[in-house]
């Protein structure tokens, strides 16, 4: 059962709170600002119904001091109080409120309020969740290969700078955030020995190597959320070639998605200025040769034309990631 605390000098308004809320939630109840304080930071409440005015420290500041403790600035505090100038409500949005009840209350719009506020606290533990999850799934897929884990995420990001100039919706930009670092998870499937082979691969060992693509797609599609259906298609064919020469299907030109053409061109250029243990990064001008080299064969013709015009920005993401990689590993 969800927590709330419930602050107020007033026993009778704590009372009548007490009766619109005891049959939905556990209820803590404190009489002053240092005794909220001191409940939130001990039951950690999912959301505090909090007055304004009382005795010694006002509502204002026990909500700052709340967002401004690392254990309890998560928790979403509405004020109920019988001010209702429009500067009062000003000032408790930015003290950290993220609602207003005015006095006396209604039992059904302080019900209506909780509830709203908890589902999107709810709403934001599932996007945490998600991205954690995307996360690991993203890193396992280079768990044993030769990549940094910083590689996903950089490369997510051309990809996205990409996406943008070409003319993607904000929405799909995010999508595609968060749908590219998942591009490699098939390699959980991959033998050990096949990605960490010192030598070029045999035949045989190619075609193993060339199933996770298909391996990826397979265990992303298990969610049919737009996110993962662009990370399932995204796995899938990001080792496709414009040409045709790609795998695992052999998909032509605007046959592959434009979300795994971005990921191929970000891939490759990622892969080619970064260093691995087998080899010295290239310089942003060789990479950049290589890439016009696979225009109209790896790579769309228009892609490649649009990277080359914002090589500036790719340049400074590069730079940024390097600094953020530095700080990880001095």
């Amino acid at each position: 059962m969800k927590k709330i605390l419930v602050v107020d000098d007033e026993p009778n308004n704590l009372q009548v709170i007490r009766q619109i809320l005891k049959d939905h939630y556990q209820l803590i109840f404190a009489t002053n600002g240092e005794k909220a304080l001191e409940a939130a930071d001990t039951h950690l409440p999912d959301l505090l119904l909090l007055d304004i005015m009382m005795p010694g420290m006002s509502g204002y500041e026990v909500c700052r001091q709340l967002r401004a403790n690392p254990a309890t600035e998560h928790i979403p505090v509405i004020f109920v109080t019988a001010m209702s100038e429009v500067e009062d409500e000003a000032k408790g949005f930015d003290a950290g409120a993220v609602d207003y009840i005015q006095k006396p209350v209604s039992g059904s719009i302080v019900l209506r309020r909780v509830q709203t506020h908890l589902s999107l606290v709810w709403a934001k533990e599932l996007e945490e969740s998600q991205k954690d999850a995307i996360a690991m799934l993203g890193e396992a897929g280079h768990y044993n290969d030769t990549d940094t884990g910083v590689h996903i995420w950089r490369m997510a990001a051309y990809a996205c700078t990409l996406a943008k100039a070409v003319g993607w919706s904000e929405l799909q930009v995010k999508r595609l955030e968060l749908a590219a670092p998942m591009h490699d998870t098939g390699k959980i499937g991959t033998p050990d020995a096949i990605l960490k082979a010192p030598r070029k691969l045999t035949a045989e060992e190619w075609e193993i190597m060339k199933q996770h693509a298909v391996i990826g797609a397979d265990i992303l599609s298990k969610s049919r959320t737009p996110l993962f259906v662009m990370a399932a298609e995204i796995a899938r064919c990001h080792h496709e070639k414009w040409d045709g020469s790609g795998y695992p299907a052999g998909l032509v030109g605007n046959a592959i998605p434009e979300s795994a053409r971005m990921v191929a061109i970000a891939d490759v250029f990622d892969a080619l200025t970064m260093k691995r243990p087998y080899k010295e990064p290239w310089s942003i001008e060789d990479a950049m040769t290589e890439i016009r080299k696979g225009s109209g064969s790896h790579f769309e013709p228009r892609l490649v034309d649009q990277f080359e015009k914002i090589l500036p920005e790719m340049v400074r993401i590069k730079d940024e990631w390097a600094s953020k990689e530095q700080e990880l590993h001095p």
